[in-house]
């Protein structure tokens, strides 16, 4: 009788638990680079904010004045449009206002907003990141928003209750 040629069934179990076992490392590890890049692209978006914001003040002598309080493209913040979050600085300073690549308008999560009472100092937040946990606030911390820390000194990173990272002038550090 001639020998058959093929796989057994344990050689095909194998085979499936080995190509399954690699399956669920690289959805792991693709999971973490996507986290990896939309944190990287948050520290970015708040850099470049910053940076328009100086800008306008080296030719304003002045920030942007939101005399009404914290505005944002979310709901919690007034609705504004992108380029009237923060009045003045689109086009000219900063080509559009970025968002935060998990942004929440309708539950205000994950938003991008801004602050300047009187055009001397100002306050940009990117509040409640619903996927960030404490670690990963803290692996930025000279972003981390010392109002917004969960400790008792709102001018002073002192708690690890964290929920929003921050850019902002010396004076405007504690709302």
């Amino acid at each position: 009788m001639p020998k058959k040629s093929g796989f057994t069934l344990v050689e095909l179990l194998v085979v499936i638990s080995i190509i399954a076992i690699l399956s669920a490392i690289g959805l792991t590890m693709y999971s973490v680079a996507q986290k990896s890049a939309r944190i990287a692209k948050r520290i970015a978006d708040l850099r470049s904010i910053q940076t328009a914001l100086e800008l306008y003040y080296n030719v304003n002598r002045s920030y942007p004045s939101a005399a009404t309080g914290w505005r944002s493209q979310c709901g919690g913040w007034g609705t504004y449009s992108p380029e009237n979050v923060i009045p003045g600085l689109t086009p000219q300073y900063l080509v559009a206002m970025p968002a935060d690549p998990a942004m929440d308008i309708g539950n205000s999560r994950s938003c991008y907003i801004y602050r300047s009472e009187n055009g001397t100092g100002y306050k940009v937040l990117d509040h409640g990141i619903a996927e960030f946990t404490s670690a990963d606030y803290q692996s930025q911390r000279n972003l981390i928003d010392p109002a917004r820390d969960g400790g008792p000194d709102n001018c002073v990173v002192d708690g690890t209750n964290i929920g929003s990272w921050a850019v902002y002038t010396y004076e405007d550090r504690c709302y």
